[in-house]
């Protein structure tokens, strides 16, 4: 995010205040893909957070709301120590530098994924959802829409015909029906590797939940053990998703009736919602915002959709679409 100078005078002058230290300096601590973007401080020994998070552009209320939520169900999320929301300030806990992405590798997962699964299954059975906006029909639909417009038209250069428009749109029904059918609960939308801090108290911290709604029960899980930042072998996550769709079962968030194969598909499918939708917002944040960092892991998106829509017949036609035109390019290269 690139900052004023009225505004980072602002900011420097609001987190003196804020802590009392006129001396005080901050450095950048992280951007996202919105317009928030993160400030670290040093003092009295310790290291803060300053979100900045602009009114007009990024209403902080949601992440005070949620954060609230969250935290109330015994999640680790960032305590607040203040904030002014007319101004769009907030300062509060540095849960650190160690991300889940670099930490995950074949002797870690195990043991931190199962941290975040414990963390999603207390959000899924002790935060309320019932006042949250529904991930419905219309947002399901809107979200794999942005894959035809950006990556399809926008960066392959290809307009589908009707008969392409038809197979879209026969495997964007199978997607929603699947997403749909399932019970709903509270979804935090970005649940992977790079909003989970690995912490030594209560682990995961969890970040970025500002978006969450009322959906579908795989989603998050989707996004954790099918992350576009890393890979790992089918038969492997396989095992995690059944294990925690017993865990599911025995809280009672699924009947007995959702057996193995109802809730690999479930998954697979609610996965797949998530990598066509992020197919095109990925090259969205480059030809429309400027922002090139997601491009080096479309490759990654790319092979989840293809691979996952392979297990599925009803989806061949719609991986003969995409295989058709963009087999061979380089996925990582804008477009002249």
């Amino acid at each position: 995010m690139t900052t004023t100078p009225d505004r980072a005078a602002d900011r420097l002058a609001w987190t003196r205040s804020a802590l009392g230290d006129a001396g005080l300096a901050l450095e950048p601590a992280s951007a996202d893909a919105s317009f928030r973007s993160y400030w670290r401080a040093r003092h009295a020994g310790r290291n803060w957070i300053v979100m900045d998070s602009p009114p007009a552009l990024e209403d902080p209320a949601p992440w005070l709301r949620i954060g609230a939520r969250l935290a109330a169900a015994g999640l680790h999320v960032p305590t607040v120590y203040a904030h002014d929301l007319e101004q769009g300030f907030l300062l509060i806990e540095d849960l650190g530098t160690r991300l889940y992405l670099p930490a995950l590798n074949e002797a870690s997962a195990d043991q931190l994924y199962g941290d975040a699964m414990d963390a999603l299954l207390r959000m899924q059975t002790r935060v309320d959802c019932s006042d949250l906006p529904p991930f419905d029909r219309a947002m399901l639909v809107r979200g794999l829409e942005t894959m035809p417009e950006w990556f399809l038209q926008r960066h392959l250069g290809h307009t589908p015909g009707c008969g392409e428009w038809d197979v879209l749109e026969a495997a964007f029904g199978t997607i929603v029906h699947a997403a749909l059918e399932q019970p709903r609960c509270f979804v935090h939308r970005d649940f992977h590797s790079r909003n989970l801090l690995v912490v030594d108290d209560n682990n995961p911290g969890i970040i970025d939940f500002q978006g969450a709604l009322a959906g579908p029960v795989t989603y998050d899980l989707a996004s954790l053990l099918r992350d576009a930042y890393v890979v790992w072998p089918r038969g492997r996550v396989e095992a995690w998703v059944e294990s925690y769709r017993q865990r599911l079962r025995d809280a009672g968030l699924i009947g007995d009736a959702v057996g193995r194969e109802r809730f690999l598909r479930w998954f697979d499918l609610t996965g797949m919602h998530r990598h066509v939708r992020v197919l095109g917002q990925f090259y969205r944040l480059w030809y429309r915002d400027g922002k090139p960092g997601y491009l080096a892991d479309v490759p990654t998106v790319y092979r989840y959709v293809v691979s996952v829509a392979r297990s599925y017949p009803e989806l061949a036609d719609f991986v003969a679409l995409l295989e058709r035109h963009a087999d061979g390019r380089d996925l990582t290269q804008v477009a002249a």
